[in-house]
């Protein structure tokens, strides 16, 4: 048996307990964030666990990732899978033994019973229910089974599952810190499941023995567990525990507001946005105001800031938008506050054709124009690949083909030699031929970058080179010619 240690109940903690069952999601991130914050102003312990209950769904390496993504945001916590403490285990499937122990003492008191029923019956009596418009729930068809008939199953090895007895017409009231007093009818709560058939136990019982073990005092997650609660109160109950305080967070909305954020309108896990060269800082400052505010205009905060400034009675009631513009806006406001030397690495790792010398010469040129660091493999693609166009987007403007010819072959004799002034020279190029000048730099930038939208071409040449610049002109003029 593992040995339990005493916690200090006045003593601020808070936990995060991801599923090994997939990439951990972008708000779940936020959910950490926000349990991170409320440990660490009070001088509180803020916890993982990891719930691997549901064998079925199971990602091998999924727990690794994930802890690795929370450290990646920079999120650290002061007891773990990964780092131990004095209530560990931190991961369920090796707490077992406990959770056998605290089983037979519902067991024993009646709060729980076994369950005989096969799948097949359970099957049958909810679609019977769902055909009455009942409210899908277990009959409490095993729960006055003689002791008896208990052990002769058991004995008879008959698979069971152990379930929660919930009592009739009771009212369930609790407080909660976002959304006040919540009344349930234990009418609609249904006998949960406790422990299943192959002996591990549920998310709802091994959730609550181990918040008491852990000495959790704020239970922060998603709106979708509330209906949940009475479950868990009715445990801490038959235990004659102290529940922890519950704030059921909001769901994040999808960018037109409509629905839960999904894949449909783009990545949804943490990781990807790193992945796609999001910032962590610009993350964690665009998550803080999903569903919380300072109560003041700042609108920038580093993580230090957020938690002197957190605070459980700013959180919002309504569901906040996931707006990918706003996130945009403020990751490239935290590049632009990057030195050069700063964004050396990052634009390395998104870069990794260029070489140190181009990546130097880059980096001021594309600083303040790009939103994420994915953006610079596509601007620069023209920098390492022949991009193949059609003679028409040279011709973008309407320009005659003659007049491109003429722009081309006059550039490339002011390139020659050298990039020094070449801004100045061009300039003053197309001031001596009169030509417009918005027409010419379509050409010239379709010429060298085979596209329309580009980075500032000139600037970007000494990263190109000039053999690699003269080459491409020339092949834009035999697309002319």
């Amino acid at each position: 048996m593992v040995k339990l240690a005493m916690i200090d109940p006045k003593n601020i903690r808070t936990r995060i307990a991801p599923s090994p069952t997939g990439e951990y999601h972008i708000g779940h991130l936020r959910t950490c964030l926000y349990d991170y914050a409320l440990a660490k102003k009070n001088n509180g312990q803020f916890i993982i666990r990891i719930e691997d209950t549901d064998q079925k769904r199971f990602v091998k390496g999924s727990a690794d990732r994930t802890l690795q993504t929370i450290k990646d945001y920079g999120l650290n916590w002061d007891e773990g899978p990964d780092i131990g403490g004095p209530h560990g285990p931190y991961v369920q499937t090796q707490r077992l033994e406990i959770y056998q122990k605290y089983i037979k003492e519902l067991i024993d008191k009646g709060f729980a019973y076994y369950c005989f029923c096969t799948q097949e019956r359970l099957d049958n009596l909810r679609a019977t229910q769902k055909a009455q418009k009942q409210i899908p729930k277990y009959d409490q068809h095993c729960l006055n089974l003689s002791k008896e008939e208990i052990q002769k199953n058991l004995d008879n090895k008959i698979p069971y599952t152990i379930r929660l007895v919930i009592p009739k017409n009771e009212t369930i009231i609790f407080e909660d810190l976002i959304r006040g007093k919540i009344k349930f009818n234990t009418n609609e709560v249904d006998d949960q499941v406790l422990i299943k058939s192959n002996g591990i136990p549920t998310y709802h019982f091994a959730a609550v023995v181990d918040d008491h073990l852990m000495g959790i005092t704020h239970v922060l997650r998603g709106e979708e567990w509330l209906t949940s609660t009475p479950k868990h109160i009715l445990l801490y109950r038959y235990f004659d525990w102290e529940a922890p305080k519950f704030a059921h967070l909001t769901v994040l909305l999808n960018p037109d507001g409509k629905g839960k954020l999904s894949k449909r309108h783009g990545a949804t896990s943490a990781r990807s946005f790193l992945d796609e060269g999001y910032l962590p800082e610009a993350m964690l400052n665009f998550l803080m105001f999903l569903g919380w505010n300072p109560g003041t205009e700042k609108e920038f905060f580093t993580l230090d800031e957020f938690v002197q400034t957190f605070s459980i009675d700013h959180l919002h009631k309504k569901s906040p938008v996931f707006d990918r513009k706003k996130l945009d806006y403020l990751n490239g406001y935290y590049l632009r506050q990057k030195s050069d030397d700063q964004l050396f690495e990052l634009f390395k790792k998104f870069l990794t054709k260029a070489s140190d010398d181009q990546i130097k010469i880059l980096i001021p040129v594309l600083k303040e124009r790009i939103v994420k660091l994915s953006d610079l493999p596509v601007q620069t693609k023209f920098l390492f690949e022949d991009v193949g166009y059609d003679k028409d987007l040279l011709l973008k403007k309407g320009t005659d083909p003659k007049l491109a010819i003429d722009m081309l072959t006059k550039s490339k004799e002011v390139i020659s030699s050298n990039f020094d002034n070449l801004s100045t020279k061009l300039m003053d190029l197309i001031k001596e031929n009169n030509w417009n000048v918005g027409e010419f730099f379509m050409v010239f930038r379709v010429a060298i970058c085979g596209t329309i939208f580009t980075p500032p071409v000139v600037e970007c040449l000494p990263a190109l080179g000039l053999e690699k610049t003269l080459e491409k002109i020339d092949i834009a003029l035999s697309k002319l010619s």
